[in-house]
Formats: structure tokens, sequence, C-alpha cells
């Protein structure tokens, strides 16, 4: 199974996030895009790539145990940006501090299990979009592509949704039926409540 890890933020969230975006669909070069659907986003704490079947026990057993340190923490969707000429994002603002915490906890645990520990890097965010693939792609063309992007993500720059909890962590299956991506959540686990202020 195609696993990873995340918070997903609630309805409310997402519907604040869908509605800062929708002008930004409309500006040049968003077109050229390929969107996330709103029923996919979430905030990726750890990519596990292809875990087997058998592996799954031992890894909800080591998530389990890397979640249950962690307590529910604040969060708000806030501005855009993007990686490169490849990734529009939504950024992420609160305690983020907490959230990456539990990010580096959730990935040196299943590291424990799937034996990949890249090193290890966390930037919070939301992926809207992406381009297609840069590779073989002029470097004149590139660098139109990523400043189509740097003005899309300034139509975010304003955007600040409303505080919320992040109070579950998922581990998530994602799969690829007719060129579309689904996800799944495969199990969840609360946060403790004991850090909530």
């Amino acid at each position: 199974m195609r696993l990873f890890v995340a918070v997903l933020p609630p309805v409310e969230a997402m519907q604040e996030l869908a509605d800062a975006v929708a002008p930004v669909r409309e500006l040049p070069g968003a077109e050229r895009l390929r969107w996330t659907g709103v029923d996919g986003w979430h905030l990726t704490l750890a990519f596990l790539g292809e875990v087997p079947l058998e592996q799954l026990p031992q890894l909800e057993g080591v998530l389990d145990a890397a979640v249950a340190g962690h307590g529910v923490h604040r969060l708000r969707l806030a501005g855009g940006g993007r990686f490169g000429d490849r990734v529009l994002w939504a950024g992420v603002d609160g305690e983020t501090w907490a959230l990456r915490r539990l990010a580096e906890a959730v990935a040196g645990a299943a590291a424990e299990v799937i034996g990949e520990s890249d090193a290890f890097t966390f930037h919070p965010h939301l992926t809207l979009a992406r381009s297609g693939s840069s590779r073989g792609m002029r470097r004149a063309v590139q660098r139109g592509v990523a400043a189509e992007l740097e003005a899309l993500a300034a139509g975010l720059a304003q955007f600040r949704g409303g505080e919320w909890q992040a109070r579950e962590v998922h581990l998530m299956k994602s799969e690829t039926a007719g060129g579309f991506v689904h996800y799944e959540s495969v199990r969840s686990w609360p946060l403790a409540t004991w850090q909530q202020g």
C-alpha cells in the first residue's frame, strides 16, 4: 500500500481555503496546473511510500507510540508559496513547532519499520496544485513556470483562515484510479488534550 501520515484540517478550514483559492484559479497560468481536490487536502507529516501489507500491524504499533506523546495544537491555514517550478501550496501558521515535533516523531517511528530514513525536512503546507515534470524542460520555460507559480502564490498572500485544533493523526492510503488520486484513512489516533491551552 502507498501510505503517508497526515493531519486533516476541519471542513470549515478547507472551505475558507477553497473560497480563497477560487479567484487564484482564474489567474494566468492556473489552467496549466493539476489542481488537487478539496476532498484530498491534508497536511503531510511523513510520506512512507509503498509499504507491504504484512508490515502494517507493526507500523501501526510504532505510530501509536509516537503519537501518544503529542498533544492537541492550534493551527490555521494562511498565505501561500511554491516549491520551485513544481508545486503551489497554502501555508500553515500557529503552533507549527508542535506540528514539526509530531512530524519528526512519526517519521522516525515509521523508519524503524520500513527501513527508510532520508534526511528529514518538514515544511508545513497543504499542496494546492502541481505543474508538469520539469525534466527536459528548457531553463527559460522553467523560469516562466516558476514566475507563474510565484504570481499565483502572491494571490494567496493575504489569506488567513480561522484557527482550528489539530486533534488527530491519520495513516492515509493513496490510490490512483482512472488518472485520479484518492485518499483513504486507514487508521487514526487522537492527540492528547493535556497540552491544550
